[in-house]
């Protein structure tokens, strides 16, 4: 029950995220500020997909990858379940869905899953956690590319879309800093390692930059006359909404398809996830300027939400098969 409830409390990042909004809101950077700020968020969000190709382990994307029907249905999930059913609620009516708020519900769809607090809720509910890492490995590298793909393919049909510099942009700010990375790892992939904690914050704080600066444009251009309370209130029955429906759909297809109970936590904490780290640096990218702020509205919303849900499903799963753990450690015993 103690970490049931710790799960539940609001994280501490999201009220940093938040804290940055706010600060934006009362002291936007203006005037010589604001290019200084967006060059600094444009080398920041180099830096995180640095770090994120120097940290990824090769072991990983092969370890698991024999389970590819599992792969497959996460991916599905992923990239295919939830930018229909975002593109679904992003096209109801505007006292349902705020307008300013429906193409960040269209971006919410097309990230990548997370990869640590997958990982983290499948070894509370004693999921498949080699499957898991396999799984949260390959949505966020398929994700580089597929996010900004998705998202200008469905934005484009609604009357949107992403300009020839934002594609430059892509492989400059993204694809290159994670290649990178990559190719540098085999000399400073054990400092990494080593570091961790330390570049989290690294990594941590080049988010927080990019709110920051997103919003100070955002609040200059006008973001909360357009954008009021109510409009948020809305947002969050959405996002909560969209996560009880891939929630239901995911535990529904594991079972169609007879997983095991394991491989079913796999793919619910998986299929389930958007990823928070992923998406601020990848919408810094694709949507520069004033609309950047309404865009990341949904997936700082839609993160908290998946926490605080996750935790609760987490523990039971857990409950559930605590009576088949016991079991078979009482077999092991007699055995010994």
């Amino acid at each position: 029950m103690p970490t049931l409830i710790s799960r539940l409390k609001p994280d501490w990042y999201i009220l940093l995220i938040v804290g940055m909004v706010a600060l934006a809101s009362v002291l936007p950077a203006r005037g010589v500020a604001a290019p200084a700020f967006g060059l600094a968020t444009k080398i920041a969000i180099g830096l995180v997909f640095f770090l994120h190709g120097a940290k990824l382990s090769r072991e990983a994307v092969i370890r698991g990858v024999t389970h590819w029907r599992l792969h497959l249905l996460v991916l599905a999930a992923t990239f295919l379940l939830f930018p229909v059913l975002c593109l679904g609620l992003a096209a109801l009516p505007g006292w349902i869905t705020p307008a300013a708020l429906a193409p960040g519900l269209v971006f919410l769809g097309c990230l990548p899953s997370t990869i640590q607090s997958s990982i983290g809720f499948t070894a509370i509910a004693r999921g498949n956690v080699a499957a898991t890492v396999a799984s949260a490995t390959a949505s966020n590298l398929l994700g580089i590319a597929l996010t900004p793909i998705l998202a200008g393919l469905i934005m484009h049909a609604r009357g949107g879309g992403l300009s020839l510099h934002s594609a430059q942009s892509i492989v400059v700010q993204l694809l290159v800093p994670f290649v990178a990375g990559q190719v540098l790892r085999g000399w400073i992939g054990g400092w990494v390692s080593k570091n961790g904690k330390l570049l989290s914050y690294v990594d941590r704080g080049s988010i927080l930059l990019v709110v920051y600066s997103a919003f100070s444009e955002a609040v200059v251009g006008g973001i909360w006359s357009r954008v009021s309370a109510l409009d948020l209130l809305r947002l969050l029955i959405l996002c909560a909404v969209l996560l009880a429906l891939v929630l239901l759909a995911t535990v529904a297809a594991a079972r169609f398809l007879k997983f095991d109970t394991a491989d079913e936590i796999t793919i619910v904490f998986c299929g389930s996830k958007k990823s928070l780290a992923s998406g601020v640096p990848m919408a810094g990218v694709l949507f520069p300027g004033a609309s950047l702020g309404p865009i990341l509205l949904p997936i700082m919303l839609f993160h908290q939400i998946q926490l605080m849900a996750c935790a609760v499903i987490a523990q039971a799963y857990a409950r559930r098969l605590e009576p088949e753990h016991e079991t078979g450690a009482d077999t092991a015993l007699q055995t010994g």
